[in-house]
Parts: C-alpha cells; sequence; structure tokens
C-alpha cells in the first residue's frame, strides 16, 4: 500500500511538473517572439535616426549581363569620397545575373549637387579583364534619394553598358 501511495505521488509530481514545464516552454516561446518584434521595431528606429528621410541617399545595383561582363568587384565614390566597395563571390555574381539587386550604399548626404562614380572590375569581352568607371550627378533634395545602376549586355557593341536612374 505504501508503495503505491509512493508511486501514486511520483506520478501525481511528474505530471504536475510535465504541465509546469509545458507551460514554461509556452512562456520562452512567446518571450522569444517578443524578442524578435523588439529587435526589428529596433532596427527599424535606428535606420530612421541615423539615415533621416531628409538627407537618406541609396544606391543599389542590377544585372542583366553575363555574356559581356561578370562583375569581380565594385567602388563606389561619393563627391570623390570612397564609401562602399564589395568583392564578389561567384554565388554572388550569379544572383545579380539571375536578378538580385543588392544595396551598395546607404547614409547620410546633404543638399545640393553630387557626383556619384562607380569603379568596376571583372570580365569581359573574349574573356579579357575589363575596367570601367562610369559617372553621373544628381540633386538632393529633402526627401529621401535612391539611385540604381544597371549592368547591361549590349549585344550591338558586344560591350557592357552601364546605365543610371534615379528611383
Amino acid at each position: 500500500m505504501k508503495q503505491f501511495c509512493l508511486s501514486l505521488m511520483l506520478l501525481f509530481t511528474l505530471g504536475v511538473q510535465a504541465q509546469e514545464s509545458s507551460a514554461l516552454n509556452t512562456q520562452i516561446e512567446d518571450l522569444k517572439k517578443q524578442v524578435i518584434s523588439l529587435n526589428r521595431d529596433l532596427y527599424l528606429l535606428e535606420e530612421d535616426l541615423l539615415f533621416p528621410a531628409s538627407t537618406q541617399v541609396a544606391v543599389y545595383l542590377d544585372m542583366d549581363a553575363g555574356q559581356y561582363f561578370r562583375i569581380d568587384a565594385v567602388e563606389l565614390h561619393l563627391d570623390d569620397k570612397l564609401v562602399a566597395s564589395h568583392l564578389y563571390t561567384q554565388r554572388q555574381a550569379n544572383a545579380l545575373v539571375r536578378g538580385g539587386v543588392q544595396k551598395l550604399y546607404l547614409g547620410n548626404l546633404a543638399r545640393g549637387e553630387h557626383k556619384l562614380t562607380a569603379y568596376f572590375v571583372g570580365i569581359g569581352p573574349h574573356q579579357r579583364e575589363y575596367k570601367r568607371a562610369v559617372s553621373t550627378s544628381f540633386t538632393k533634395q529633402d526627401d529621401p534619394k535612391a539611385l540604381q545602376i544597371h549592368i547591361r549586355d549590349d549585344a550591338s557593341k558586344q560591350q557592357p553598358e552601364f546605365l543610371f536612374e534615379e528611383l
């Protein structure tokens, strides 16, 4: 009888512990979700504080090339100052060719006229090393500014073509 009572108490204790453990796991999962949500909110707040809309400039890169140009590296200069550079792995270069868009730069810029220059290094026609610099001028106003650099194959010239677009 004593053993039965002890066994019954042990089973009851284990059942209570299992219920408490389940409730604790649920609370932990809820806390994890709250932390992820807070982290996202903090990231957005940090971006708003560091890059207010009135001074924000973003530069993106996309490619519709592959036959006449394979990208290896890019350097981005804003008003003759290096602001971004990137060396590409084969996987990253393939992602761009398949339609990916890369954010090259996000920063602050005062109102007025500015010059953006991008230096590209890669493999061009006939598998030769290819270097190219392209520039554009733009005016920054009070609203955010976004620029996109498109790299396209130009079949008529059998060369890559580098184009800027204001978004």
